[in-house]
Formats: structure tokens, sequence, C-alpha cells
């Protein structure tokens, strides 16, 4: 407990000569300009960011670290915060592509083979461009691989512009000519074609990914990234496909509603299988029915499956389908009617007509203007005819 509190202490003191040389600099750094006529004058048409790309940017605080700690803010611990910020290669992009999968395929599993192109090291250079020791730091951006140009507006007012360096490409490295590689033309890359096999596990879906490490674009000083190929399920013209269940819809007569039915469905995997209701038990339109182990296999427990359901839609005959004499024998076939209800007082009979979808606008407009006319504010019930005013 003393070891921990003493370290803590000691970083608390870190902590505030840290602080107190951040502002020491500031200080130093305003009280350089202005005893100094030249920066002055630099700062005053060019602001501090001009200043500093001249190079009065004064020391920075690793170089006051290094005089108290010997080598920059971390030293004190064992140079593991130059280690955390230098060490280590950087890691390049992935590159992500997607894969067209039919539902069959995502049913049986498959295996295909995918052709990419990617950049790999240049095998003749060995990714330098060209001879040992041609690379040079480009000396117009300094190896940045960008140019700061300042443009002043007005007095007082600059504008900072950055761009590509045209001389390197944003590399920050040049190449002379006659020392560039034959191969790859001091690009340090050239193009292969790579064939990946892909292997699509039964049960796998939509938007799932297959990713092949460390097989994307090679760069020098890189670690190249990985290929990611994104399943995209495309749509089936039978099945539908929820989680690990699969739907179906199916069309069936009146006779086949009530006196049961069998049909034959060709399955994702090629199996015709025979799909049976007993007789007796009704199918009223819309109702849907389950084959228990007949979905999609489970992902990597392709021996589990999901179940098959299937909605049914009723096709009802057309009329006239029927003699008079047959309706009758249906009708006593059929559970009885129920009791008509018992009707007291007045009454009238209407006929219940066929609908017809193009006579609704008609309806519609009548009933539009009898509201239009009852509702007159002037009082007027109809063409004409008007209240008598008590």
């Amino acid at each position: 407990m003393l070891v921990v509190a003493g370290f803590s202490l000691y970083l608390y003191h870190v902590f505030v000569v840290f602080l107190c040389l951040t502002q020491f600099k500031e200080i130093s750094f305003a009280y350089e300009v202005l005893s100094n006529p030249e920066k002055k004058e630099l700062y005053d048409r060019y602001g501090e960011q001009g200043l500093r790309e001249g190079g009065g940017g004064g020391p920075g605080m690793d170089d006051i670290f290094s005089h108290i700690f010997g080598g920059g803010l971390f030293g004190f611990m064992g140079g593991q915060g130059n280690r955390s910020r230098n060490g280590g290669r950087r890691r390049g992009e992935d590159m992500v592509h997607p894969l067209k999968v039919s539902l069959e395929d995502l049913y049986n599993g498959k295996t295909t083979k995918l052709q990419l192109s990617k950049n790999v090291l240049c095998s003749s250079c060995n990714g330098q461009g060209g001879k040992t020791g041609a690379v040079q730091k480009c000396s117009t951006c300094r190896g940045r691989g960008m140019r700061i140009m300042i443009r002043q507006l007005a007095p007082g007012m600059v504008q900072q512009m950055q761009s590509v360096c045209t001389d390197c490409n944003g590399e920050g490295e040049v190449i002379s000519e006659k020392d560039r590689c034959k191969k790859c033309e001091g690009k340090k890359v050239v193009k292969e074609v790579k064939i990946l096999e892909v292997h699509v596990d039964k049960g796998m879906k939509h938007g799932q990914k297959i990713t092949f490490g460390g097989e994307a674009d090679q760069a020098p000083g890189v670690e190249p990234g990985d290929i990611v190929l994104v399943l995209q399920e495309k749509e089936h013209e039978t099945f539908k496909r929820e989680k690990n269940d699969l739907f179906i819809n199916h069309k069936i007569g009146l006779v086949e509603a009530l006196c049961g039915f069998q049909f034959t469905l060709k399955h994702l995997d090629g199996r015709q299988i025979v799909i049976k209701y007993p007789a007796g038990k009704v199918i009223e339109p819309g109702s849907v029915r389950v084959v228990r182990g007949e979905g999609m296999p489970q992902y990597r427990n392709p021996f589990e499956k999901g179940d098959l359901y299937v909605k049914f839609d009723v096709q009802f005959p057309d009329n006239n389908w029927i003699s008079p004499e047959k309706l009758t024998e249906l009708e006593d076939m059929l559970p009885s009617r129920p009791e008509p209800p018992i009707i007291t007082g007045d009454t009238e009979e209407v006929d219940l007509q066929d609908y017809d979808v193009s006579q609704s606008s008609t309806s519609g407009g009548r009933r539009e203007a009898y509201n239009d006319s009852s509702d007159d504010e002037s009082g007027h019930h109809g063409p004409g005819v008007q209240c008598a005013h008590q």
C-alpha cells in the first residue's frame, strides 16, 4: 500500500510539473516572438501557424521533458510511451465484397471459387520500389506527403490550404527514374489475381460474413487487412425464410378445405415431400399449419432444423357452379343453418348485390352532393327550397 501511495504521489507531482511546463512554454514562446522583430513581423502577417511553419515553433514538449526525465514525457516508465505510439505496423483497410447466394446454397451448403485482384509487394524489389538506397525523402513536402500553402487575405488574416504533394503523389518519398524497379515502376506493389475457395456452410444467414485474414491489399510497412465476404441472399419464388423457419403459401379448393387433401412439395434439397391433411378437419381461409423439422438447418448444427409453415389460400367456386337440386342436397350434408331471428314491428326486405368498384366513385359523389346541400349555411335544403322562418 505504501508503494502504491508513493507511486500515485509521484504521478501527481509529474502532472503538476507538466502543467507548469505547458504554461512556461506558452509564455516563453510569446516572449520569444515579441522580442524578435523578424518573428513578430511573420506572426503579424501569417499568424501562429505561419510562424511555426517558418521554424519558429520553439522547443517541443517532449524536448523539455527529455531534459528532466531523460527520454520523453513517459521516459520514467521505461520507454513504454514510445512503444505504444510507434511500435507495431499500421494495419491496412479490409476489402469487403458482397457474395450472392441462393436459398438452396444456404440450405445445402456450397463451395465456390472467387477470383479477386489485389496489390502484392513487388518480388523484384522486395517492395522498395527500386535499388537499395534509391528511395529518398521528398524535399518538397519534407516527407509528409502533403503541402501546406499560406495565403494572406488581409492584414492579420491568412488562409491555410493543404494539398497532396504532386512531386511524390502523397507518398513522401521519391525515386529517380534510372533507379526505379522495372517491374513495378517504382510503385512497390503489383496487381495479382487471387483465387479464394469459399465455403458457405449449411444454415448461414443473409448478411453473415466470411473472413479471409490478411488477404487484402499489401503495402510496404503495412499489415494487410482482411478480405470480408458478405452473404446476400437472393429472393426465392416459393420459400420465405425467417431465422431457421421456412414459410410457403399454398392454394386449395373448397372441397379440399372441407374434405382433406394431399399435395407434393419440392424441397430446397430436391426431395419431393408429400404433405397430407385428413378429411373432416376444416382448413379456414388464411389459416396456417406446420410441418415440424422441415425448415432450415441450424448453423454449425445442421442435423437440427427449424419448421416449415404453410399458409392456405382457400379458393371458393364461381357463381352457378351447382344446380339448385344439388345445392339442396349439399345443404342437407352441411351443418344446419342457425335459426332465423324473431322480427317484430315493420320490416323491409332488400337484396344484397355484387359490389362493383367502378360504381363507388358515383355513389360517393351523390352522397357528397347531398351532404354539401344539407350543410349550406344559408339555410337551403336542396335547390329552390328554403326553410320558412317563424
